[in-house]
């Protein structure tokens, strides 16, 4: 996986700025940025999300699309 820009399908663009382990489960975990505040946040709050969640397809308008797209 890439590390960089990403838009969510929803339209906010992300920064991934690496992979991380979950420390129980040993999971790949994407830890990103969004540069918006979302969900109540304040602006350049990191995430973490499961690296196969974050790399899945989603249903939108009846079509599969990436949920994040990498830009760069």
């Amino acid at each position: 996986m890439k590390i960089g820009s990403y838009r969510h399908f929803k339209g906010t663009i992300v920064e991934v700025i690496g992979i991380a382990l979950h420390s129980e489960t040993m999971e790949k975990m994407v830890v990103y940025k969004h540069f918006d505040s979302i969900k109540g946040k304040k602006k350049n709050t990191l995430w973490a999300r499961p690296q196969k969640m974050f790399l899945e397809k989603v249903v939108v308008n009846g079509k599969k699309e990436p949920r994040f797209k990498f830009l760069k």
